[in-house]
């Protein structure tokens, strides 16, 4: 059952507890055991990538059949229908066009005194994307990981996802990837892939970042390795929390907070409502959507654990309450979301209005659905473009702009006591005698 919450005293304790989901006692345990199959792979390799594939995923895999063959990629064509190719086509076309607005440019400015100063982007060389599968299928997150590393021009990137039933990989995943422009599809998941994309292995290539969505134990292996290499976030499991009033539908409201607790019995699903009769409303519906659901245990646990209805005095009181959160996805579902927009400050995405529930940014859309979760969009942003390039800042002084600003570094370099710092511009400038 959805829980209702009236007194307010109560609110934050709760909205912190769901927030510190991924960081209580369970999640440190697991930590360990994360730990640990990032050493064996560091160590070990493929040795290591294969046993823990037989160990967690129940498949038992040998060296040569870690990567997806030419073979398979051009059979899963026959395996996708005309109509679901159509689909996926489709949200290529606006995945792309949405992140092609979002290139950095590279520039210069030439200043006085012959004084050159700019910026240059360049793409990683490698880039590694996590796709989750196993029991599930998400297309959807091949598209939204793969499109902004081609638009930034990553030249070599690779993907891994879980094996599936007989070492399968779904179809409908190896067609979006080809779609996306991806070739070089490795048949492993879980801590053991971030692991080796992150330490590279006999088969598997290192990579400068690696992005993508997946479990506790994916969110926590990019979380032990970011350092060797980049990362996208630190994205779930996933959360909605919705801003709801009077106006609000409460079947939508239902069905929006059903949507990510069907992902992952650690999802979060919040409601913060004005109005107590939409809160019991939506509490009823949310048990009569759940009645048939096909995954119905996973999100039953999401709701019992991470679920949460929240009376507030006023939208305002929402908003905030909001902010402290910071939710992956934040929908208004509210007569003018425009007017409240200005005082959300923490959100991976924002959803405005009724017609625009939180599926139509996980599928087509345009701007990406990896997010980041557990209130770390206090800090961090969406996967785009951006994760996958770097910036070097371009520097050119002329000797007369050296000249000017000589006495100035030589000053600064020596309160912080850097002899040689002020000595190579004093070099420079000295004349001949």
């Amino acid at each position: 059952m959805l829980r209702i919450i009236t007194q307010q005293a109560d609110v934050r304790a709760e909205l912190q507890r769901i927030c510190d989901r991924t960081h209580d006692e369970q999640v440190l345990h697991k930590e360990a055991t994360v730990r640990e199959v990032l050493q064996a792979v560091k160590r070990q390799g493929n040795k290591a990538v294969l046993h823990y594939t037989a160990e967690f995923d129940n498949q038992t895999l040998k060296p040569e059949e870690l990567r997806v063959t030419g073979l398979e990629l051009d059979a899963a064509y026959q395996q996708v229908s005309k109509e679901l190719l159509v689909a996926i086509r489709l949200a290529c076309q606006q995945i792309e066009a949405f992140h092609n607005q979002r290139v950095p440019k590279s520039w210069v400015h030439f200043g006085d005194n012959d004084v050159v100063l700019g910026k240059r982007y360049t793409p990683v060389d490698r880039a590694g994307l996590y796709v989750p599968g196993g029991r599930v299928v998400y297309p959807s997150t091949v598209l939204m990981n793969a499109i902004p590393a081609k638009v930034a021009g990553v030249p070599r990137v690779v993907m891994v996802t879980p094996p599936g039933v007989g070492k399968a990989i779904h179809p409908v995943v190896l067609v979006a990837a080809q779609e996306a422009g991806i070739q070089e599809i490795y048949r492993v998941g879980g801590a053991q892939a971030i692991a080796a994309l992150a330490y590279g292995t006999e088969t598997i290539p290192k990579v400068n970042v690696i992005a993508g969505p997946g479990n506790i134990y994916v969110t926590l292996a990019k979380k032990l390795v970011y350092g060797n290499v980049g990362i996208d976030c630190l994205a779930g499991p996933s959360e909605v929390l919705i801003i709801a009033d009077e106006t609000a539908n409460p079947v939508h409201v239902a069905a929006d907070l059903l949507a990510p607790a069907e992902h992952d019995p650690m999802a979060a699903a919040i409601l913060l409502t004005t109005d107590a009769a939409l809160a019991k409303n939506v509490q009823v519906a949310v048990e009569r959507q759940l009645v048939d659901h096909p995954r119905r245990i996973d999100t039953e646990k999401a709701i019992a654990h991470y679920g949460l209805i929240v009376i507030v005095e006023s939208l305002e009181a929402a908003a905030e309450l909001s902010n402290e959160f910071a939710p992956q996805h934040l929908e208004l579902e509210i007569q003018d979301p425009w007017e409240l927009l200005p005082k959300i400050r923490h959100a991976g995405a924002i959803f405005l209005g009724d017609s625009t529930p939180e599926a139509v940014g996980h599928y087509l859309a345009g701007p990406n659905h990896t997010l980041p979760t557990s209130g770390a969009a206090r800090y961090a942003s969406a996967l785009g473009v951006e994760t996958f390039l770097k910036h070097s800042s371009i520097i050119q002084y002329s000797q007369t702009a050296l000249e000017k600003v000589a006495g100035t570094i030589d000053i600064l370099a020596a309160v912080e006591g850097l002899p040689s710092h002020a000595d190579s511009v004093r070099r420079r400038i000295q004349r001949e005698e």
